[in-house]
């Protein structure tokens, strides 16, 4: 029965995937380029240990999901994105280029822009409502729905491509955009993304002049490497990124009979101060003289990381210990001199929290405390005096976690994708379709404002994976809702 039950999903599945490939047409696809006045000559910008940690790992895929007015003129808003996107690429330029293999004794990836190299814009139509799109706070949508919305990377290594796909009846535009991790993080691709749509809305302050976000600073020399980290992750790797005729992992497609979906949860400011309060309360009655650092950030990783592992029931007590790893930003942290904020470039390292399985997945305060207190002594080790010293051990120590089972998260509330304005409004969604090919979790500034925080996770329908942690999502904001 179980195996019936199994093969009728899938052939189900397989139809909506074949259902949705009829929806989803290809317009067009141009080639924007960086905008020509005065020309940009060629420039080669060599990649840092940093950035060549991400060679081997898929792109980050998101999509910005926009409702357009009645009234709305499509081909203007079309080209205006193009326009607008080319602008931005000049300052961005490095995001036109591709990745290669110089010929040259040191041998060192290096992020290549050529004149005439350019990013493919494409333009599609998809026969699906907006509203379905952007389903109520912890409603899965599924994957294969979004899937079509996030642009492939073409061959060659390119880093960056783009899509506008209209919804059913014009009524909504996806924004789509997938940047590979080499060219920058989260802080840079979303400088990028914040810098078009300025571009885009030309907006103007009370002076009359346009307000557009400060420009990138490209210098890789920023970076120093004396310890010679480059070469040591570059050897943790496949053989094939040494290769000049290597491609990206683009990573695992969707396959037409899985049925992940992805599900968003608003953790409002007030929870977010429930969560504080509790374990500080809980650190006060063990006696600690000092509790564990719990900002909204921090306090969002505690309580998911705990969700999950709740969820995850027998298989989370069965584990000895679970793992949960985030992003530090290091640029005003580097040595031996901070990097500038606006750093076009990868400028994080992992900071990764450990705690026994039985203890996170506990209910009540147990597991939510279990679950902070990790996630803060993992912050406090990756920002102490001389933690710069354990970098050569990074990609080691997250392949251990890795193959133990970890939770990984991506994205920042700092990058404030919710703010991306066009000039046709805020985004009423947005999701980063990518989580579903890595298995972490998205975290964004929430979309209702108010100081919360969004995050968005991709797991099984099936076979009751998600309906378990939207579960338990629901018992831990209600046991927060009571204290």
């Amino acid at each position: 029965m179980a195996a019936a039950t199994a093969t009728a999903t899938a052939t189900e599945a397989a139809g909506h995937h074949q259902e949705q490939q009829q929806r989803f047409r290809v317009v067009d696809t141009a080639l924007v380029a960086p905008a020509a006045a005065p020309a940009l000559p060629p420039r080669s910008i060599p990649l840092t240990f940093f950035d060549v940690k991400w060679l081997h790992l898929p792109p980050v895929e998101r999509v910005l999901l926009y409702r357009l007015s009645p009234d709305a003129d499509v081909p203007a808003i079309l080209s205006g994105l193009r326009t607008s996107l080319s602008q931005a690429l000049r300052a961005f330029y490095p995001m036109a280029g591709h990745v290669r293999m110089p010929a040259t004794n040191n041998r060192r990836h290096e992020l290549c822009y050529r004149p005439g190299d350019a990013v493919p814009f494409t333009t599609a139509e998809y026969n699906v409502d907006i509203d379905h799109l952007i389903a109520d706070d912890s409603v899965p949508v599924q994957v294969a729905q979004l899937a079509p919305l996030a642009p492939h990377l073409p061959k060659g290594r390119a880093v960056l491509a783009v899509q506008a796909t209209l919804l059913l009846g014009r009524r909504g535009l996806a924004v789509g955009v997938t940047v590979h991790h080499t060219t920058c993080d989260g802080a840079g691709s979303t400088h990028f993304l914040h810098t078009w749509a300025a571009a885009a809305a030309a907006r103007a302050d009370e002076h009359g002049h346009l307000v557009i976000p400060p420009p990138p600073v490209i210098d890789r020399e920023l970076i120093p490497d004396p310890r010679g980290l480059y070469d040591v992750y570059l050897r943790s790797m496949p053989p094939m990124v040494s290769q000049d005729d290597f491609e990206f992992v683009l990573g695992k497609p969707q396959d037409p009979g899985e049925d992940k979906a992805l599900a968003t949860f608003t953790l409002s400011q007030q929870l977010l101060q429930s969560i504080k309060s509790a374990v500080a309360h809980e650190a006060a009655r063990r006696g600690m003289v000092t509790p564990p650092r719990c900002s909204s950030i921090l306090a969002t990783y505690g309580f998911i990381w705990s969700c999950y592992c709740r969820a995850r029931g027998a298989a989370a007590a069965a584990a000895e210990r679970s793992y949960f790893l985030f992003s530090v930003d290091q640029r005003s942290r580097l040595k031996p001199a901070a990097v500038p904020e606006k750093y076009l470039g990868n400028c994080c390292c992992p900071a990764i929290a450990r705690a026994r399985a039985d203890e996170v997945s506990a209910g009540g305060i147990a597991g939510l405390f279990a679950a902070c207190a990790a996630v803060a002594a993992a912050l406090e080790e990756e920002v102490r005096e001389g933690a710069q010293e354990r970098w050569d051990t990074c990609v080691a120590r997250v392949k251990e976690a890795a193959a133990k089972g970890m939770l990984s998260v991506a994205g920042s509330p700092r990058f404030r994708v919710y703010d991306l304005d066009f000039g046709f409004g805020r985004p009423e969604k947005v999701d980063m379709v990518s989580v579903a090919k890595t298995g972490a979790i998205s975290v964004a500034d929430a979309r209702v404002g108010g100081g919360g925080v969004e995050v968005g996770i991709s797991l099984p329908v099936a076979s009751g994976d998600m309906d378990r942690f939207r579960q338990s999502v629901a018992d831990g904001m209600e046991w927060l809702r009571l204290l």
